[in-house]
């Protein structure tokens, strides 16, 4: 069995213009003084700290971005592309709201802003392998998402060609992830088209099984889908590659529950809460996670309506710590073995 590596944060969310949170070795100092031991780098945004093209084209970069990270105590868990992934597939309907995902060049124009997510995609698999990273955080983006309740009636084979057509983007992004020998780790999680087991499977027979198509697990968006999270790992488990350790809350009363009637996050029934404030069973996942050797980090993706960013991070990491399952080398009832041999095996059983 192999022990989670942990604690990990996602930088996404803390990335600002105030110090610590403005520079990358400032943002280091402060992550490693929490206790973190690793950080799941944003790409893409002009905000971020990491330059994806160039990584993809530099091994000086990469060992300068990695060893400024180590002065810290820190590695990088997963490079993360969401919101490049996101522009892999985009409704229409969406166009306007996604465009400020893409650089001033290409908004406005969806398919010049879809080509450049691709080429963020290749980069991503070219700079991963560079350092030295096994797995990839990102979305899948979205087609059907605007067809999700049915009414009226979807018209026949339109969900079969929405996942058609994600396979046939998505189809040479695996490719070279593949080459890179890296995993790429789709978010379920909803306003995606794979936002739940079911449509991950779809998108699976579209790409063939493909052995880099994997998950990114992150049980907060299950419970506010009232999906079973648990019984999730269960059945995916050998596709479990990322894991985000965020809570949620589902408390639905008779004017709104799933949906949310059009709410703020602050009064929505399912609304996201820091690690120990929700409902999830982390001690189950956790549990889980261990049992079926889970291979990657536990990172802490903070969004919470209640509490500070800062006492989510400061609490983060030695929730995540806590959890960890330090997995045994040895049975508990090893020493009540009996010594039992094959011959004797046989004679016990009257052969």
């Amino acid at each position: 069995m192999k022990t989670l590596k942990g604690p990990g944060i996602f930088l996404a969310q803390f990335i600002g213009p105030e110090a610590p949170f403005n520079s990358l070795d400032r943002i280091a100092e402060w992550a490693a003084g929490l206790g973190y031991a690793g950080v799941q780098m944003p790409t893409g945004d002009s905000t971020s700290f990491f330059d994806l093209e160039r990584a993809a084209d530099s091994q000086d970069y990469c060992d300068e971005i990695a060893e400024r990270l180590a002065q810290h105590g820190l590695v990088i868990t997963e490079l993360s592309t969401h919101l490049q992934g996101q522009l892999v597939a985009v409704h229409p309907a969406y166009d306007e709201m996604f465009d400020g995902f893409a650089p001033a060049e290409v908004r406005g124009r969806p398919k010049a802003r879809q080509e450049w997510a691709v080429r963020q995609l290749l980069a991503a698999a070219k700079a991963s392998r560079r350092l030295g990273l096994t797995a990839h955080a990102t979305f899948s983006g979205a087609l059907a998402w605007p067809y999700l309740y049915p009414w009226p009636q979807r018209p026949a084979g339109l969900i079969e060609e929405v996942f058609a057509e994600l396979g046939r983007r998505w189809r040479p992004i695996l490719d070279a992830f593949d080459e890179a020998g890296v995993d790429v780790c789709y978010e379920i999680h909803p306003g995606e088209d794979l936002h739940d087991g079911a449509t991950f499977e779809r998108f699976l027979d579209e790409v063939g099984g493909h052995a880099r198509a994997n998950i990114l697990y992150d049980p907060s968006h299950f419970v506010l889908q009232q999906l079973d999270y648990l019984d999730f790992i269960d059945r995916y488990h050998d596709r479990i590659r990322a894991f985000h350790v965020k809570d949620a809350e589902f408390r639905p009363n008779g004017r709104s529950g799933v949906y949310g009637g059009y709410q703020g996050w602050l009064d929505r029934p399912g609304r996201f809460r820091s690690p120990g404030d929700g409902q999830v069973d982390f001690r189950a996942i956790f549990s889980k996670l261990a049992q079926y050797d889970y291979p990657g980090w536990a990172v802490l993706e903070w969004e919470c309506a209640l509490k500070h960013p800062e006492d989510g991070a400061r609490e983060g990491a030695p929730f995540i710590r806590d959890h960890i399952i330090r997995v045994t080398d040895r049975s508990f009832d090893d020493f009540a073995a009996s010594g039992v041999d094959a011959d004797q095996n046989r004679r016990l059983l009257g052969l």
